[in-house]
């Protein structure tokens, strides 16, 4: 499974790309809001940060205006991955702009029919919304199951389930279970995944033992 980053924050993206876990990232316009800078001087910085795609949404809701904004984020850079809603014209757009060889992640989805839809379009990838499902009352992981098996069924479908909404770590084991290929994390989802209370009091012990010997491996 990757896991990309669900932030504009470029701090944040360049601490945990450090790691060598990060394998692309995850922007909207609420996330690029946050930071107060302009969306393409942020966009080009997160670019150069990870070698993976860099999911950038457009803003506008005709197909015309979507397609023009897609294609001059897809120039931003390489590794760009254009974000387009699950509508009627955001699928137009998506399936203009990957004939053009850009990379489209299809964002909003909340049904198996709108994830076929996406498939068909030629989306790189779809992203249905888990937590926002949970919020509710439905279980956003069964969509999961359904997206990835129907998917399964059909090897022409090359587009990659992209977990988003994610909201505990819960989500991403489930999502893993499942066969999803991408999970999209809040830079905190992704720190709770590293911490377990057996492994901190195992290091702990581990330290008190060390240090008993007096000893200095350097």
């Amino acid at each position: 499974m990757k896991f990309f980053i669900d932030t504009a924050d470029v701090g944040e993206i360049r601490e945990l790309a450090a790691t060598g876990l990060v394998d692309g990232v995850t922007t909207n316009p609420s996330l690029v809001a946050k930071t107060g800078r302009k969306f393409i001087d942020v966009l080009k910085e997160i670019c150069a940060l990870v070698p993976g795609p860099v999911s950038a949404e457009v803003a506008a809701t005709d197909f015309e205006t979507m397609l023009e904004e897609g294609r001059k984020l897809a120039a931003v850079a390489k590794n760009i991955a254009v974000k387009v809603p699950l509508t009627p014209a955001g699928l137009k757009a998506c399936r203009a702009l990957a004939q053009g060889g850009t990379k489209v992640n299809v964002t909003l989805c909340f049904s198996a029919a709108q994830a076929i839809l996406a498939a068909k379009a030629g989306a790189a990838f779809v992203s249905p919304f888990v937590g926002r499902l949970d919020d509710v009352g439905s279980d956003g992981m069964s969509l999961i199951a359904d997206i990835v098996q129907i998917y399964d069924t059909y090897p022409d479908f090359k587009t990659e389930v992209l977990v988003a909404s994610i909201r505990h770590p819960i989500h991403v084991i489930e999502a893993a279970k499942m066969g999803a290929h991408v999970a999209t994390l809040p830079p905190a989802v992704l720190r709770q995944m590293f911490n377990h209370p057996l492994t901190d009091k195992g290091l702990a012990q581990f330290l008190a033992d060390w240090a008993k010997t007096g000893q200095s491996i350097l």
